[in-house]
C-alpha cells in the first residue's frame, strides 16, 4: 500500500472559525487520526467521532487533531442511510503514530475485505493503534486483533458477534480503550470515546466543552451501559423475574434452560407464567420465542449461515420449528438473502 499524503499542519480545512474560545498550550504537532470507509457504514458513529476533532480546533484555534478518509478504491462511500461521503485516498498506509479507525454498520460482519484486514493488521503489526465503529469490532476480530475481553461493539449485533467468536466476550460499554485497540459501540457513544481522548491529550476542560458544544452535557465514562436497565426497559423492578429476563437475553439460544433457572430461583413454572402475565404481558414461552426469532433475525441480515444453521443457532430444535414461528410473526416463511 503507498503512504497517503497529508496537507500541512496548519490546512484551513481543519480549523473552522467560532464563537467560543478556550485558550490552551500550543502543540508540537497534530495528532492524526485515519477513517477507513466501509459500504454501508453508520453515519453517527463516523461523524460523532470527526466533530468533536473539528471542534477542539475550532474553539482553541490550533491544529490539534487532523482527520484522513480512506476508501478500498478511492471512491466514495454510501452509508446506510444513502449519503455518500467522498474520501481523501485509496486504502494507504497509516504512520506508526498515527490512529486508524475502520468504520463499518449494516453487514459488519461481512463488510472489510481481504485488503481492509490487511491494512488494520500491518497498522497493529508496526506498532500503531487501531480501532473500530459500530460493528468495526467485527473487523477487528477477522483480522486477529482483539483479545478475549477489552473491547465492545453494538449492542444490536451482539448474537451474530458471539455466533462467530464464542471465545470474545463483549464489554457491555459505550467504549473500550484496551492497550492500542479503540472500539466503540457507535451512535454518539463516539463523542464519549473522543472526549475522553481529547481530555488524555489536553485536559478535562477542553474535553468538557467540547462536549457542551456538541450539546452532549456530561460526558459518560466507558462502562456506562449501551442500552437503558432491562426494569426501565420493561418497566419492572421485581428482581427474580429481571434476572429470568436477563438469562433469556443475555444467554446463548441454543445453551438456554427455562428448566435451569426455575431450579436455581426456587420457583415454579406457574409462578413463573404469573410473573411474566403480570409484568410483562405474556408467557414466558412467548417472549423467549419472541427474543429467538429477534436474534434469527439478526443472523439472517449479518451473516452467511444457511437457514439451518440460523435456526439451530437461535435456539429452535429444528428448521420446520424455526419456519413456523418465524411465519406466525411476519405472515410469510424467512427469505434469507445471501444464500439458502
Amino acid at each position: 500500500m503507498n503512504a497517503q499524503p497529508k496537507p500541512p499542519a496548519d490546512n484551513g480545512r481543519f480549523v473552522s472559525r467560532g464563537a467560543a474560545h478556550l485558550s490552551i498550550r500550543a502543540v508540537d504537532a497534530p495528532r492524526d487520526f485515519h477513517f477507513l470507509l466501509l459500504r454501508g457504514m453508520t453515519m453517527l458513529a463516523f461523524s460523532s467521532a470527526v466533530e468533536p476533532l473539528r471542534i477542539a480546533n475550532q474553539l482553541t484555534g490550533r491544529c490539534l487533531y487532523r482527520w484522513f478518509l480512506q476508501s478500498e478504491d478511492g471512491q466514495p462511500v454510501r452509508c446506510s442511510n444513502g449519503i455518500a461521503i467522498p474520501v481523501d485516498s485509496a486504502i494507504a498506509t497509516v504512520p506508526r503514530e498515527d490512529t486508524a479507525f475502520i468504520c463499518s454498520g449494516v453487514d459488519g460482519y461481512l463488510a472489510a475485505s481481504p485488503r481492509a484486514l490487511a491494512w488494520l493488521r500491518d497498522h497493529a503489526r508496526h506498532g500503531g493503534t487501531v480501532g473500530g465503529l459500530c460493528t468495526g469490532a467485527f473487523s477487528l476480530a477477522r483480522a486477529g486483533l482483539l483479545e478475549r475481553s477489552g473491547f465492545t461493539i453494538h449492542w444490536e449485533v451482539h448474537p451474530t458477534f458471539t455466533e462467530h467468536f464464542p471465545d470474545l466476550a463483549i464489554a457491555d460499554a459505550l467504549y473500550v480503550q484496551h492497550k492500542r485497540v479503540l472500539t466503540c459501540g457507535g451512535g454518539n457513544a463516539a463523542v464519549d470515546m473522543m472526549t475522553a481522548l481529547i481530555a488524555a491529550d489536553h485536559g478535562a476542560a477542553l474535553a468538557q466543552m467540547v462536549s457542551d458544544m456538541c450539546l452532549h452535557g456530561r460526558s459518560r465514562i466507558a462502562d456506562d451501559r449501551q442500552r437503558v436497565s432491562l426494569a426501565a426497559t420493561y418497566q419492572t423492578r421485581h428482581p427474580v423475574l429481571l434476572r429470568i429476563i436477563r438469562q433469556m437475553v443475555e444467554e446463548r439460544a441454543d445453551e438456554f434452560s427455562l428448566a435451569g433457572i426455575l431450579d436455581a430461583e426456587k420457583i415454579s413454572r406457574r409462578q413463573v407464567e404469573r410473573l411474566f402475565n403480570d409484568h410483562i404481558g405474556t408467557s414466558p414461552a412467548k417472549f423467549l420465542r419472541r427474543i429467538r426469532l429477534d436474534r434469527a433475525h439478526g443472523l439472517m441480515s449479518e451473516t452467511d449461515m444457511t437457514l439451518t444453521e440460523i435456526a439451530f443457532a437461535s435456539g429452535f430444535n429444528s428448521l420446520a420449528a424455526f419456519r413456523k414461528a418465524w411465519s406466525a410473526r411476519h405472515g410469510a416463511l424467512p427469505r434469507y438473502r445471501h444464500r439458502t
